[in-house]
């Protein structure tokens, strides 16, 4: 992998916005038919997917920021910039098939309007944490999501990394959209 120079809070900004894009691009314009369907018992639906999207970006609002900002300093000699690439590689990977955590998973408590509204304003406060958290760096907490996609070679990851992982998380699940849109028996309308 060819090294990448270290993501900053203006990057962070970056991935945020070209994230939104995407996930405007692939729910607007959906009809209800279209929205709720499921290509198969055991896939989920654009909905579901949008669900889940809002569900983990605000576990890293809540949660996860208030364990980060207790959490002591990362071990010496962290490459942070590999993490940094392998966050941006494998997150959005789709060939790694994952099951989510029962307490993220999609259960149907967002209308189709309130979900959308959520992600935005979820958009807004995570660039706002990016932006204005000065020692992102500087506090690290194990990270499952990594652990999975490196098979254990990086457990731990830092505030920006975990800023970065939910637009590449949110990219993940768009491409997993488009798999629901690109199925045949995806309704016409």
């Amino acid at each position: 992998m060819t090294p990448v120079q270290s993501i900053d809070s203006s990057q962070v900004r970056e991935f945020y916005e070209r994230s939104l894009k995407r996930v405007s691009e692939v729910t607007t314009g959906l009809s209800d038919a279209q929205w709720h369907f499921k290509p198969a018992a055991d896939r989920w639906s654009i909905a579901e997917n949008l669900e889940h999207m809002v569900t983990v970006q605000e576990r890293v609002l809540g949660p996860i920021r208030e364990v980060l900002a207790q959490a002591p300093a990362p071990p010496e000699g962290r490459d942070v910039q590999q993490i940094d690439a392998l966050i941006i590689e494998k997150i959005p990977d789709r060939s790694v098939r994952a099951n989510a955590p029962e307490h993220i998973q999609p259960t149907g408590r967002f209308s189709r309007q309130e979900a959308l509204e959520r992600l935005f304003r979820n958009y807004q406060r995570l660039v706002e944490f990016a932006e204005t958290t000065p020692d992102l760096r500087e506090h690290a907490i194990e990270s499952p999501p990594l652990r999975l996609v490196t098979n254990g070679a990086y457990t731990i990851m830092d505030g920006y990394q975990w800023a970065l992982t939910v637009a590449m998380h949110d990219e993940r699940h768009v491409r997993q959209i488009l798999e629901v849109k690109a199925d045949p028996d995806f309704p016409k309308q």
